[in-house]
């Protein structure tokens, strides 16, 4: 019988999954910079970069394929991860385009990290593919998609906290500095979570 999940979860991948500052050093070598993750202070990244917008997305075409076969993992995402695929269905939502699907794919095969499902996007429009899918939870990075989510679904929104995420949040979102703050804030948001006979 196939298994029932007591929740859905929908959970966006870079910066959330994989580890924020991943573009960084990729950022310093191609523009020339000194970059920490503590200087990326904004989601939008040609004018810290000193760069037109078509000129990033050059650059970014060029080697997004390549930065994202070696995205190393957010701190404990996949232990905290393998934990919630017990209860809950996992749902992975992401701006990717669809051009990226074999690499994404193969980057949660080498990595070991569970997934039900994942969508690529082309944007960061994921409030009707998260209604969609009838997620009753959201993990997100980036603020301005997790405020949407949260204001227009009426669930919560676990936020990972970055310099590039600050700003006033929805009261249904939950930051957190790490995936080991993830079990903690779920016991606060839904109570226990028990698995479902199968």
């Amino acid at each position: 019988m196939e298994k029932k999940f007591q929740y859905k979860a929908g959970i966006d991948i870079d910066g959330t999954v994989t580890d924020p500052g991943t573009f960084v050093p990729f950022l310093n070598k191609a523009f020339n910079k000194t970059f920490t993750l503590d200087d990326i202070t904004q989601y939008y990244l040609p004018p810290l970069l000193g760069v037109s917008e078509k000129e990033f997305w050059s650059w970014m075409k060029k080697h997004e394929k390549e930065i994202y076969a070696q995205a190393p993992l957010a701190d404990s995402a996949k232990e905290v991860l393998e934990q919630l695929a017990e209860n809950f269905h996992l749902i992975y939502i992401t701006a990717r385009p669809q051009y990226l699907k074999d690499v994404t794919l193969e980057w949660f095969e080498k990595n070991k990290v569970p997934y039900h499902h994942i969508e690529l996007l082309g944007s960061h429009q994921k409030v009707e593919h998260a209604k969609k899918h009838g997620v009753e939870l959201f993990f997100e990075d980036r603020l301005e998609t997790a405020n949407a989510v949260a204001e227009e679904l009426d669930i919560p929104v676990i936020l990972f906290n970055t310099p590039y995420n600050a700003g006033p949040t929805h009261r249904h979102i939950y930051r957190v500095h790490h995936w080991r703050e993830v079990g903690q804030r779920l016991e606060e948001i839904l109570g226990p979570i028990n698995p479902k006979e199968t």
